[in-house]
């Protein structure tokens, strides 16, 4: 018999946070977690096959295992390189 654990779905945009908790099998993957959440369904800019996800801000794959209270995050990409931002603020300082 499977055991069940509690893990979260988590993802953010600028104007709206979602945190979703799940019960699952010891064998769930962190994809099988995104699907089950209904994640993909609520936020039409997610595509499983383009997702950036972690564990507790440490980056992960989709075909990772989940571990009892493992919070999944999936990563909004980057609009401008963290280096760029750096330089414009510095030039629009000078």
């Amino acid at each position: 018999m499977n055991q069940t654990m509690t893990v979260c779905v988590a993802y953010a945009r600028p104007d709206k946070q979602w945190e979703i908790p799940l019960n699952v099998t010891a064998e769930t993957t962190i994809a099988i977690a995104i699907q089950r959440s209904g994640i993909l369904s609520l936020c039409s800019e997610l595509s499983m096959d383009q997702l950036e996800v972690g564990i507790f801000s440490r980056k992960a794959a989709l075909d990772d295992l989940l571990e009892e209270g493992d919070r999944v995050e999936i990563y909004r990409p980057l609009e401008i390189d963290p280096k760029e931002a750096r330089r414009r603020r510095v030039g629009a300082k000078s």
